[in-house]
This record gives C-alpha cells, sequence and structure tokens, in this order.
C-alpha cells in the first residue's frame, strides 16, 4: 500500500511539470523568445523592435537605473546594423528558472547568454539574470519590462533548463 501510495504522490507532482511543456502560452512564448534570438543573430532591428511593447521599460541592475526600452533601442541599433552587415556575429539565447502567467500575460526569469564577436577575435559571453514581464495584445506577446538584474555565471547557466 505504501509503495502505490508513494507512486500515486510521484505521479501527482510530476502532473503539472507535463502540463507545463504543453501548454500551448508556453509554445507561443518559446517562439517570442525564438524571434528575439534569430533578430539578434541576423540583425534584424525592425523584427527585435517589434518584440516590444512602445512603452517598455528597460531596468539595469549593474547600473541601478531604468528608463524606457526605446532609448536603449537607438543605442543598440548600430549592433545590428553591424550584424547585419557581417562586421560582427552576435547570438543570445534564454534559458528559464520560473515562468509564470497566463492567456495575457508573463512574467519569465532565468538567464541569457550574449555573445558577441569582431572578425579576428575571441568571442565574448555575457551571462545575465534577467527578468521579463511581458503582455499579449491583438495575439502577440511584447516585452513590457526587461530587467537586468545581474552578471552570471557559466556555472549558473548551465544549472537552469535547455
Amino acid at each position: 500500500m505504501n509503495r502505490l501510495l508513494s507512486l500515486l504522490t510521484i505521479l501527482l507532482l510530476a502532473i503539472p511539470l507535463f502540463a507545463e511543456k504543453e501548454d500551448p502560452r508556453f509554445t507561443e512564448l518559446d517562439a517570442f523568445w525564438a524571434k528575439v534570438s534569430l533578430a539578434v543573430k541576423e540583425g534584424d532591428f525592425e523584427s527585435y523592435s517589434e518584440t516590444c511593447h512602445p512603452e517598455a521599460v528597460l531596468v539595469s541592475g549593474t547600473k541601478e537605473t531604468s528608463y524606457p526600452l526605446a532609448q536603449a533601442l537607438v543605442r543598440w541599433k548600430e549592433e545590428f546594423d553591424n550584424t547585419r552587415a557581417g562586421k560582427v556575429k552576435a547570438s543570445v539565447e534564454f534559458r528559464f528558472g520560473h515562468r509564470y502567467g497566463d492567456e495575457s500575460t508573463a512574467h519569465e526569469s532565468g538567464m541569457f547568454l550574449y555573445t558577441s564577436q569582431n572578425p579576428g577575435e575571441e568571442a565574448k559571453h555575457e551571462f545575465i539574470h534577467f527578468e521579463g514581464l511581458l503582455i499579449k495584445k491583438e495575439g502577440q506577446w511584447l516585452m513590457l519590462m526587461e530587467y537586468q538584474k545581474s552578471r552570471g555565471t557559466e556555472a549558473e547557466w548551465d544549472a537552469l533548463e535547455h
């Protein structure tokens, strides 16, 4: 009887894990992050900008400041243009520790790995702890707040799910 009870407990605890993987919201959010990654890799500034709400906020924990994400986009545009022109290689990957939300809101926290490489130089890897607050408007997920909390380590990155 105790074995059966233990097995039943394990199965009941595992159900939410399987449900999360099958939730269409996670499929949509995974597609959102894939779009962000592809835009960075291809240097597609317009596509990247489309993932951001017009009133989005960027919070920088390392700089202890916040400001409109639109200002950061102005700063980042040259990097996108250089990537598109082949002057630099760039990529970003995401891994998550927590993913909360409902059909129209999401709070995603984890890390991203931003890699850039100038020709003839070693690639630079930046591991960043971050949180993203997203909303779904007219069927599209949009970043409302990006909180780049702090620098992380490769070991912390490796500890998160792929």
